[in-house]
């Protein structure tokens, strides 16, 4: 007997929210990876997982007792056009469990064969987004940042066949839903006002309790402005770089979801784009804090219905709301900067001290990760700056802004050391650098060698401790070494 405990509320929502659809069974199916102490939070038998009936259920090739086998509805707007009908076209949600904490979760295949929704697509995954989503999601976690998770990687014994045939993989996805700005659109999109109060009734009741009375939909409403303009601040402290904010890529519960053309900046720059689709840069470094809100505002627009009775009242209504997202998104993001520069106070003048540092780095050349992480050396003693400062194509400027940093430090309560133990706290050594995800990807795809992949998963899993032997992990690329573009995991 398994001992997944299903307990499935999307499922019980009317049919047209999802189409039943099993997995495909697959040839082969090997347990590559499984996240030990993510399954024991998710209260699971990690033997169990382990034996045949849990690598059949993570290939999907047996679906436990109380699985759900879904694949959601949703639409979205991708690059800006408007796709009514999207969905989950390579990705079947099992059901859903609560975890040790009380936590609804859900468990979710990606690659598991064609769904209704799969517009003409295999359905398949190949190994190298497997893994990269893998990489990055974990990464994220211990991070601190909101995140969908990954349980298991599965290799299929199968093809997939893309510019080249390549190896098939399955990810198991866990996330506190999979309910997208785009799964509201399907049903606006369809004059579905019922299907609309339904869905926002099972948000407020799964992720936003809080939002209660005439006025919940506001609230949630105001809920999901909060939690992102939270979200996406602590992308921009991070040097993150989604790649694909569509709207049906953006998460209801404000966690981070879709990793595909996903990137981590190493030179500073706020221009930066490494999705090989994102061919203007829409989806650039700088240009994500405006494409949440307009992300946002086209979730408002989904929302009018339930907002007022009067089309001018709800659009008032919605857009009052909408104008709390550019002043929260930047309390998140300079309280964000602030621990980063070890301060713990807040000064007026901060905000230009941020600016001016950000600016130095573009016009320096200098490496995001590396700068804030040495910082702590600086902040401990004035020698400790040249840790720093080399970074910097030019290290003039940076002496000039690091003099005003000092002054500021000044004005700090807090000792030396306690400062150096915020930075150090706020800003990692590590993170998924683009060259060692690849090299990672790479050998598990050419040479089925998981080596890389397995050594740079433990590297992450603690981002902000020096780890004696992994310096090259830390290091920023080589020139030959620089990736310019990634890719869509389709």
């Amino acid at each position: 007997m398994h001992p997944i405990a299903f307990d499935n509320s999307y499922a019980r929502l009317p049919p047209r929210f999802y189409a039943a659809v099993a997995p495909t069974i697959v040839a082969a199916p090997r347990l590559i990876r499984l996240n030990a102490p993510l399954a024991a939070e998710l209260g699971l038998d990690l033997d169990w997982l382990k034996g045949p009936e849990g690598v059949a259920m993570l290939s999907g090739n047996g679906l436990p007792a109380g699985a759900a086998s879904i694949a959601t509805a949703y639409a979205g707007h991708q690059f800006g056009g408007f796709s009514p009908q999207l969905g989950d076209g390579r990705a079947i949600l099992l059901g859903e469990l609560v975890d040790r904490h009380g936590r609804r979760r859900d468990l979710q295949l990606k690659g598991a064969g064609p769904t209704p929704f799969s517009r003409r697509g295999d359905g398949r995954a190949a190994l190298g987004p497997v893994l990269r989503e893998y990489i990055v999601s974990e990464a994220m976690a211990a991070l601190g940042i909101p995140t969908t998770r990954a349980l298991a990687a599965v290799l299929t014994g199968e093809v997939v066949r893309r510019e080249t045939l390549l190896p098939g993989a399955i990810l198991t996805r866990v996330a506190s839903s999979h309910i997208r700005i785009g799964t509201f659109q399907f049903f606006a999109a369809r004059g579905d006002v019922e299907a609309l109060r339904l869905l926002a009734d099972h948000v407020i009741a799964r992720h936003y309790p809080a939002c209660t009375g005439d006025g919940r939909y506001l609230a949630l409403f105001e809920a999901v402005i909060s939690a992102q303009a939270a979200l996406i601040a602590q992308w921009m402290t991070i040097g993150f770089i989604h790649g694909v904010m569509n709207t049906d890529n953006m998460s209801i519960a404000g966690e981070t979801i879709d990793y595909g053309p996903c990137a981590f900046m190493d030179v500073y720059h706020p221009t930066t784009v490494f999705s090989s689709i994102d061919e203007r840069g829409r989806y650039a470094f700088g240009n994500q804090p405006p494409i949440a809100r307009w992300n946002l505002a086209r979730f408002a627009e989904t929302l009018l219905p339930l907002l007022a009775d009067d089309a001018d009242e709800a659009v008032s209504i919605a857009q009052e709301a909408l104008g709390r997202f550019d002043p929260q998104f930047q309390e998140n993001l300079i309280a964000g900067f602030r621990r980063k520069l070890g301060l713990a106070t807040q000064e007026a003048e901060d905000v230009e001290l941020i600016k001016a540092l950000l600016e130095t780095m573009q016009r320096g050349e200098a490496d995001f990760t590396l700068v804030f992480r040495r910082l702590s050396e600086a902040a401990g003693q004035a020698e400790g700056a040249e840790a720093c400062r080399s970074l910097f194509a030019d290290p003039t400027e940076f002496d000039a802004w690091e003099v005003r940093w000092r002054q500021r430090l000044l004005r700090e309560p807090a000792s030396a050391q306690a400062r150096q133990e915020t930075i150090l706290r706020a800003n990692p050594l590590f993170i998924p650098r683009n060259h060692l995800v690849e090299a990672a990807i790479e050998a598990a795809v050419e040479r089925d060698d998981l080596g890389p992949f397995e050594t740079l998963l433990g590297v992450l899993a603690n981002p902000f401790e020096a780890q004696p032997g992994r310096e090259d992990h830390a290091r920023p690329p080589a020139a030959h070494e620089r990736v310019l573009a990634t890719f869509c995991g389709t």
